[in-house]
């Protein structure tokens, strides 16, 4: 155990050893469990539904064929779950990664187009602004456009869309990167 910013940080490691939370459940796989999604709360602001000790800030959304829930959970309990921590691990990293140039994302050189529309070229994409009867909204399109998006959500700034069309980038590369689907 340590603590940081003055909150209690447990060692995963110790908790899926002791049996905590789900680990000691009858009923509950401890292998065979995919990672399907992850998400970056912002802040260790959620406690790991497999363990239901740490606080975790990105979440790895696990699914089991043989248990009903999904469940939202640190990178050591995903690492144990599916066999494979060095996968949860590089998940965590990318996402770490992504919170950092997210950070950066609005102050950008955002260019305008002859349509007046700001857009960005990032990570293979290109990522296009475009108010719409006073809402914002977004287009990705990968550079060999066999990838279109339209936000389907209308937001009130620009910077609401922008960062949600960072948010949902993220998504595509992490998809690509770490579960192997296709866009």
């Amino acid at each position: 155990m340590t603590q940081r910013g003055g909150i209690l940080i447990l060692d995963e490691t110790e908790l899926i050893s002791k049996g905590h939370g789900k680990w000691s459940e009858k009923g509950v796989p401890h292998k065979g469990w995919i990672c399907i999604d992850i998400e970056d709360t912002g802040e260790l602001s959620s406690v790991c539904e497999m363990c239901e000790k740490q606080l975790i800030r990105y979440k790895h959304y696990m699914k089991h064929s043989d248990y009903q829930k999904v469940l939202k959970v640190g990178c050591v309990c995903a690492g144990n779950m599916e066999d494979n921590l060095v996968s949860a691990r590089r998940r965590d990293d990318f996402m770490k990664s992504r919170s950092n140039k997210r950070k950066k994302w609005l102050n950008r050189n955002w260019k305008r187009s002859a349509k007046g529309n700001d857009y960005l070229k990032s990570d293979g994409y290109l990522v296009v602004m475009m108010d719409k009867n006073a809402f914002w909204s977004a287009l990705i399109q990968s550079d060999d456009k066999t990838f279109v998006k339209w936000s389907q959500r209308k937001y009130k700034t620009i910077n609401e869309a922008k960062l949600a069309a960072f948010d949902y980038l993220t998504k595509i590369l992490s998809e690509n990167q770490y579960y192997g689907k296709g866009v």
